[in-house]
């Protein structure tokens, strides 16, 4: 990116908004395909800034029902944590997971989640 070439931002308020929708919306500014100026190849000049993420919302019994998986690598190590325990601890973390999981798997991924900012 050039030094004279600013990061375009967007600020994004997600109060009552459903989880899935917002991370699909701000996955594709991240990758800045809502712009002419799209090139698969590079990371994108978009900066997104996520404000009211504890007033998020989630449709029908996910808190109690949707699991977040964690392996530790050994046999018999499977880690389970449910969406409300972990919403209640780190509700960002929550957001960027459902992000980064709509964003392309490959290299560039790491560098546009750089670009996902939340504000209290």
């Amino acid at each position: 990116m050039k030094e004279d070439q600013a990061l375009t931002e967007y600020v994004v308020d997600v109060k009552d908004q459903p989880l899935g929708r917002m991370a699909s919306k701000i996955a594709v500014m991240l990758q800045g395909k809502n712009m002419a100026s799209y090139d698969h190849r590079k990371p994108g000049d978009v900066k997104v800034i996520v404000k009211n993420i504890k007033d998020i919302k989630i449709t029908g019994k996910k808190p109690e029902q949707k699991i977040y998986y964690h392996h530790a690598g050994k046999l018999g190590h499977l880690k389970q944590r449910k969406y409300k325990d972990v919403f209640s601890r780190k509700p960002n973390w929550v957001l960027w997971h459902a992000v980064r999981g709509m964003l392309p798997k490959n290299t560039l991924r790491a560098k546009r989640l750089k670009n996902l900012i939340f504000e209290a």
